[in-house]
């Protein structure tokens, strides 16, 4: 219970976190969150069946790859943006 407790506390920290991403461009972010998610997940069901807690493991993996992920991926958007010309005034 304790371990679902944390797990359900990091996808909404992840999930906060995303939503205060910038809002231009965030393709970068979610890929990113994604592809760490799978990656974590996975190699925290690995790590976890080491001893016994499989599911567990790949809850946290994922919960915890999502986030380095998506802030890997936010990075990477806001650099983008910061090389992107600016947009030409309306008139």
């Amino acid at each position: 219970m304790r371990t679902m407790s944390l797990v359900l506390i990091m996808v909404l920290l992840v999930g906060m976190g995303a939503g205060c991403a910038n809002q231009q461009s965030t393709v970068r972010t979610k890929q990113g969150a994604v592809s760490g998610g799978i990656l974590g997940a996975v190699a925290g069901g690995i790590i976890g069946h080491q001893s016994g807690r499989g599911l567990e493991g790949a809850a946290i993996g994922a919960a915890a790859g999502a986030a380095a992920g998506g802030l890997l991926g936010s990075a990477a958007d806001e650099e983008e943006s910061r090389q992107a010309p600016a947009p030409e005034p309306m008139q």
